[in-house]
């Protein structure tokens, strides 16, 4: 039974994620991070470069990238999401 629940927990988790091909269309150039993360949570990894920040959400598979300069999108692209 414990081994049920546990499953049933990481599926829905996974049927929640933010990381989605309808999240993705939401976003816009010009939005400010704040606004992106209402849209798909903290980011899963960021590095900040000499004039820009690049920021991942999801892994390898499946991933959101954004592109922000002075905290706002101004580049981003998706890989593995379908509908």
């Amino acid at each position: 039974m414990k081994k049920l629940l546990i499953i049933a927990a990481t599926l829905s988790l996974a049927a929640c994620s933010k990381v989605s091909l309808e999240n993705y269309e939401k976003v816009k150039i010009g939005m400010d991070k704040t606004e992106v993360e209402v849209i798909l949570g903290s980011a899963d990894n960021c590095v900040e470069k000499t004039l820009h920040t690049n920021c991942i959400w999801g892994d390898e598979a499946k991933n959101i990238e954004i592109t922000l300069v002075s905290n706002k999108v101004t580049l981003y692209s998706k890989h593995g999401l379908t509908k």
